[in-house]
């Protein structure tokens, strides 16, 4: 899928003219079905050029694009409203409400951001980065606008059948049910989340698209029942409840149609007369509809559509007739591979250990664990509060289970964690990957709170390696540790330390070097830019550096030894400046009658941090080595005044 020219060569002619025409989605609702399938074409071309220069949400966009062109065709959003679920399908979105001219710039430095966000357009009304909250926000969108004398607006939620599943939908449709207000769920059912779906909700979206009397016959019973009469003496009255129970098996849905929403489906998602066509019938019924949608991730690219799974995010590749050639990757391997590794032998070692994930076992590269250990290895789907909870049960049992979930969306599970894992006091070992800045997948998904939203609980050990050989040290303390203990790491290369590492103590650092005039305390994976920061200052300062290794319990010695003799300390830390390890650092100053004037905290700043590169965006808050080293000469300059 190459772009081209048009056929008269002039350069100066736009490559997609529908799409570069659009000044907003109104215009489609005047278009022919045809020129639709047009357009859906050159927004295919767009997504596959967008990849041949970075990396990008892919499979997941061309599954929707049939029904992204029906949605707006069908509904004004400008006026109505329109949550995307999750929100990495929203490329064809963007691209419809007059973000083409600007569409290159999606995921880099002060372009767009890759999931909806409001500050760029009025169609983007949350930025809906996590799965399952849509149909909650919906039915409180249309409550408001109920209540605010604006009911003429009508609400639509898209969710994927990944996020389905999750808890909060249903206790949603729960409320949108008992409400009986009029709401659209478009529930966009491709078999997949990011991996191949899993559990019964999954298996319940199987049997209604495999209903035998989807074509045909079920249409004509159903016209048939319809004269059956709903009221009347008793005899009525029981075969109403036939024609009911009758209808709900032939149509499908009735696990929807008892919570009081009407539903219809499934239907082809790819058909997009079929589309307008139902999307009209779900304007006209009252109350809360589900529109079942059956559709392809990947559709119009077949190597995305025959491996969804590595397509969903992949890395740039160049198509070349049709088959995607991926740049060779280098560099030292990531922190998530030597912890899949660590978690594999860990399991080889002990057949009490298992891993839960969310959804997440191709971001956590659990493949090769999941093929080995297969029935030790439990992926919940996007539930982690229940993945948490499961995993306190497990504990129960003498168990040691791993909960490998992303650090933003380990958050979703703060209850669980408090209540099932740390008031039991029970030795679950929380994994969190991606704790630190994702990079171009920005806001929604930094991992920069778990440090503060951990550190809180009692009984709860925290840690971070600074180095790729702490990794497996540290899961091994872990597991022979009896209480509940916390790994953090971010989406990086792992720094290839050229050093024997000290043995994991529970609560100690590790000295990386002496230094006379200050100490760099680096936690985590900012050892590296530490280390490099005092080779910088090297002739010029005498900077020690510090692995802390733990943030809980913090090393009471290592912070009164770095600030021994009135040297500055300067401390660093891949998460927000509020609660984090800094803080760690001056309370444990602090309880200890020092004097926290020559403390100085480098950390990521109080507001939420946009998407770029995360050199880029590391070096912004000074935590690159030479806002480092900076930092240390401003802080030997002011011990000197001192």
């Amino acid at each position: 899928m190459k772009t081209t020219e048009s056929e008269s060569g002039h350069p100066g002619e736009l490559r997609h003219p529908l799409l570069a025409a659009l000044p907003d989605a109104r215009p489609l609702a005047g278009m022919s079905s045809e020129t639709l399938e047009k357009m859906g074409g050159e927004i295919r071309d767009v997504l596959c050029n967008l990849l041949a220069t970075r990396t990008a949400h892919f499979a997941s966009n061309l599954g929707v694009v049939e029904l992204c062109l029906a949605l707006h065709a069908e509904f004004d959003f400008q006026h109505d409203r329109l949550i995307w679920d999750t929100g990495h399908q929203i490329y064809p979105h963007k691209l419809v409400t007059g973000r083409y001219s600007q569409f290159e710039s999606i995921r880099t430095r002060g372009g767009l951001m890759g999931y909806p966000n409001p500050a760029e357009s009025p169609y983007d009304l949350f930025m809906t980065g996590h799965a399952g909250s849509s149909v909650s926000t919906a039915v409180g969108l249309r409550s408001g606008d109920i209540l605010t004398g604006q009911a003429d607006r009508r609400t639509v939620a898209v969710i994927g059948d990944g996020a389905f599943p999750s808890g909060i939908v249903f206790e949603a449709l729960n409320n949108a049910g008992a409400s009986k207000e009029d709401l659209t769920v478009v529930l966009n059912d491709n078999k997949m989340s990011i991996c191949h779906r899993t559990g019964a909700v999954a298996s319940y979206l199987d049997r209604l698209r495999n209903n035998p009397f989807y074509t045909g016959l079920k249409h004509e019973v159903v016209r048939l029942l319809d004269h059956v009469p709903m009221f009347g003496d008793p005899a009525e009255r029981l075969l109403a409840q036939m024609k009911e129970g009758v209808k709900a098996g032939l149509l499908g849905g009735m696990l929807f149609e008892e919570l009081d929403i009407r539903y219809i489906g499934p239907i082809d998602g790819h058909n997009i007369p079929l589309l307008r066509k139902y999307m009209k019938l779900c304007k006209e019924i009252e109350g809360p509809v589900l529109l079942h949608v059956v559709t392809e991730k990947g559709h119009g690219y077949k190597p995305a559509a025959e491996d969804p799974v590595f397509f969903h995010t992949p890395p740039a590749f160049e198509d070349r007739g049709g088959t995607p050639v991926t740049r060779g990757s280098e560099g030292r391997p990531p922190y998530t591979t030597h912890a899949r590794n660590a978690i594999g032998e860990a399991m080889k070692r002990d057949d009490r250990v298992t891993v839960i994930t969310a959804a997440m076992c191709q971001g956590n590269k659990l493949e090769p664990v999941r093929e080995r250990f297969p029935e030790r290895f439990f992926d919940v789907g996007i539930c982690e509060s229940h993945a948490v909870a499961f995993a306190a049960g497990q504990c129960k049992t003498g168990m040691r289970p791993i909960v490998d979930i992303y650090s933003t969306f380990l958050q979703r599970s703060f209850d669980q964690i408090f209540q099932e894992v740390v008031l039991q006091d029970l030795p679950v070992v929380f994994m969190m990957d991606r704790a630190g800045l994702t990079g171009p997948d920005g806001p929604t998904h930094h991992g920069v709170y778990d440090i503060g939203y951990m550190r809180v609980f009692p009984n709860l050990c925290l840690m971070a390696p600074g180095y790729a050989a702490e990794v497996p040290m540290m899961l091994d303390a872990c597991l022979s540790h009896d209480h509940p203990t916390g790994i953090r790491y971010p989406k990086a290369s792992a720094l290839e330390l050229d050093h024997t590492p000290a043995p994991i103590v529970m609560g100690k650092a590790e000295w990386i070097r002496e230094g006379d005039d200050g100490t760099i305390v680096a936690y985590g994976a900012m050892l590296e830019q530490a280390i490099a920061a005092a080779e910088k200052l090297e002739g010029e300062l005498s900077v020690g550096v510090v692995n802390a290794r733990f943030v809980k319990p913090i090393d009471h010695e290592m912070v009164a030894k770095s600030m021994a003799d009135g040297r500055f300390v300067v401390t660093l830390e891949e998460g927000t400046i509020v609660g984090g390890f800094g803080s760690a650092f001056l309370e444990s100053a602090a309880d200890q009658r020092l004097d926290t004037r020559q403390i100085h905290r480098l950390a990521l700043p109080d507001e939420f941090v946009e998407h770029g590169d995360r050199s880029d965006l590391l070096s912004d808050s000074s935590l690159s080595a030479e806002g480092i080293a900076d930092a240390c000469r401003n802080a030997a300059s002011n011990v000197s005044v001192g």
